[in-house]
């Protein structure tokens, strides 16, 4: 059977590819472990494996994982966020990767503020046009960032997307082509406050195309853990 080590390695490869392929290093490009279903046991041999960023879809499933896992590892949020579990989030997480409305954004803020601390985010856009998915429309992201600016205690650093769940990655990249201008868009309005550090986006299926169009942040879960239960 092949360990989460020997996963990572190929993971790794195929990135290193990728950013050879667009120009750029490696190194810039945050590999997000997603940890979906997965033990805490998983995670704790990741983070052997020198994984340092671990990212979870749901708060109540980080909550049962977090205090089993004694390595220093930075925990992202990936998944949709409730606003009843944004003070458990805040507690959580470093960054929260799915703000996708200013209702949710102005829950984060009165949290952090309340806590002392400035929430790091990045707005969810939902580049698929699908029903089924989170995210700001593309049309209406500009503004929603304009609106979280103004509020304390939030910070946003980039954007996310999903993109569409096709078996082809080359059909997913107009979605990370659309998320990168966006996020060019942004960070020429100059908005206070508002970095676009950050483009997360690509999963085990199509991360190469979404570094090849920009990615900072890639989330990849079953090529490095396995299939999920």
């Amino acid at each position: 059977m092949t360990s989460i080590s020997e996963n990572l390695k190929r993971v790794r490869e195929r990135i290193s590819r990728a950013a050879e392929r667009a120009g750029r290093q490696a190194h810039d490009i945050t590999l997000v472990a997603v940890s979906k279903t997965k033990p805490a046991e998983a995670i704790v041999e990741a983070a052997a494996a020198g994984v340092r960023v671990v990212g979870e879809n749901r708060v109540q499933e980080a909550e049962r994982k977090v205090g089993d896992v004694t390595d220093v590892v930075a925990w992202h949020l990936v998944g949709h966020l409730q606003r009843n579990k944004v003070k458990s989030a805040l507690r959580l997480f470093e960054m929260i990767h799915s703000v996708d409305s200013l209702r949710l954004a102005k829950e984060i803020g009165k949290r952090a503020v309340q806590a002392g601390i400035s929430a790091r985010t990045l707005v969810q856009v939902n580049t698929s046009g699908a029903d089924s998915q989170f995210g700001a429309e593309p049309d209406a992201t500009v503004d929603l960032v304009g609106r979280i600016s103004e509020l304390e205690g939030v910070g946003v650093e980039g954007l996310m997307t999903i993109g569409l769940f096709l078996p082809d990655p080359e059909a997913v990249r107009p979605c990370f082509v659309q998320l990168r201008e966006l996020g060019e868009e942004i960070a020429a309005a100059r908005i206070a406050g508002v970095s676009m550090a950050h483009l997360s986006m690509g999963m085990t299926g199509d991360f190469e195309v979404a570094i090849e169009e920009g990615a900072t942040m890639v989330r990849v879960g079953s090529a490095i853990f396995g299939a999920r239960q």
